[in-house]
């Protein structure tokens, strides 16, 4: 028996892990209120929580590229989903704050591999034209998982209690654990890939002996002394914070500032990311259109990432509007512009790296992301406990464009040439 189309199977199933991975990661924020009355914790304490989250995330990053480059797709993927599964039912044994932030610092340590293994899956599986579309595909899992643990938690918590939802969608891991194990391989060794099928996109692919360069070991110091590398680690440390803010702190906003109580957020919270499901597909098919219109590789992504970064100024409106319904509609411009620019800026590792380094490049990248995270989560709790939400909005609405003239000038033309004259 074989797949038809697989490769668009195997981006589903990148999709349905990425919506996993935010799920799990979004649980904690949903039932905040709960869980920091039943352990005494104020916003600080949360924030602290949620930074030890962000430490482990950046600590492991870089370390799960690696690993996943070293192990490959297959295997590296395996481990990681395996590993934030078991700590993210380990939630339902908390029992105070410390034992609460030990459960997420396990799930920052073992989560931030889902985006090396599926960057890399997406180079073995995509020609040049395709990979935005691809990466746009797995990451709009990040906006699907996130409106899915909004209503799906609140329900599972006001049923059976919060502890439950915990292990519940900690086990949804571990079936998807189960399909990949019998579905992926690379194109060359899969046994659900049609002879004929493989034949005819082969020649656009990576060649498959560039796995056996990876089993040699990689570089890492070389990898990160690359124009591509650093200007990624820049880019990722100011953008990614945007995006953890809404993650984590929308809900416990329109609790606070909105009135909001579980239920509602249940029913509303969910809205953007709902925007960047769109957007993520959306803007990877974008890049892939104007490289079929003659653009090249570079300008095309460059373009999209500043388009899509050109929607976060309306961010800054949000906690000015005199409804709760348009402050979440700013946010909805937060979500579709991020996934423009994700879509884009997360296919460069694999753009500018060879297929060995791509997993190394992620990782590092992720890092920088995970770092501004970190930084960012201490900043806000900071913030919103002694001033309010005001001016982190308006650093959520400026990021993106910075970030945009920063890759503008990181990254010129000639780097782009240069990567495809090395035959990445």
């Amino acid at each position: 028996m074989k797949i038809p189309k697989l490769r668009w199977v195997i981006a589903g199933m990148l999709c349905a892990a990425t919506m996993l991975n935010y799920a799990d990661r979004l649980a904690l924020a949903v039932v905040s209120v709960e869980v920091r009355r039943e352990f005494s914790m104020d916003e600080s304490d949360y924030s602290h929580v949620v930074s030890l989250f962000m430490l482990a995330y950046a600590i492991m990053y870089a370390g799960s590229g690696y690993v996943v480059d070293r192990l490959g797709t297959r295997r590296g993927f395996a481990a990681f989903i395996s590993g934030w599964s078991l700590a993210q039912m380990s939630h339902a044994l908390a029992r105070g704050k410390w034992s609460l932030a030990a459960s997420r610092f396990a799930l920052g340590l073992t989560e931030p591999g889902n985006w090396p293994a599926a960057a890399k899956a997406i180079g073995e599986w995509f020609p040049p034209r395709q990979r935005a579309l691809g990466v746009g595909i797995f990451n709009a899992g990040s906006s699907l998982g996130s409106a899915l643990a909004s209503p799906m938690v609140a329900f599972l918590t006001l049923h059976f209690g919060w502890r439950f939802a915990f292990v519940f969608t900690g086990a949804l891991g571990l079936l998807w654990l189960a399909l990949w194990l019998v579905i992926y391989q690379p194109p060359h060794r899969n046994r659900w890939l049609d002879p004929a099928e493989y034949e005819r996109m082969k020649h656009e692919l990576r060649p498959p002996e560039e796995a056996r360069a990876a089993r040699e070991g990689v570089n890492w110091r070389q990898v990160v002394r690359k124009p591509g590398c650093y200007a990624l680690i820049l880019a990722r440390f100011f953008t990614d914070p945007v995006i953890y803010f809404v993650i984590f702190w929308l809900p416990e906003y329109l609790r606070r500032e909105r009135g909001f109580d579980l239920a509602m957020v249940g029913r509303y919270a969910w809205v953007p990311y709902i925007f960047g499901d769109i957007g993520y597909p959306l803007g990877g098919w974008l890049s892939g259109y104007l490289m079929r219109r003659g653009w090249p590789l570079g300008k095309a992504r460059k373009f999209v990432m500043a388009l899509g970064a050109a929607f976060l100024p309306v961010a800054i409106l949000a906690p000015y509007v005199p409804a709760a319904w348009m402050a979440i509609a700013a946010t909805c411009f937060v979500t579709f512009g991020h996934a423009f620019w994700v879509a884009n800026l997360q296919a460069l590792p694999i753009d500018l790296f060879r297929g060995p380094e791509v997993g190394t490049a992620t990782g590092f990248s992720g890092t920088g992301g995970a770092i501004g995270g970190a930084l960012a989560a201490l900043g806000t709790g900071w913030v919103v406990r002694r001033f309010s939400y005001a001016p982190i909005f308006l650093a959520a609405g400026l990021m993106h464009p910075l970030s945009a003239l920063l890759i503008y000038l990181l990254l010129p033309e000639r780097e782009f040439r240069a990567a495809e004259a090395r035959g990445v």
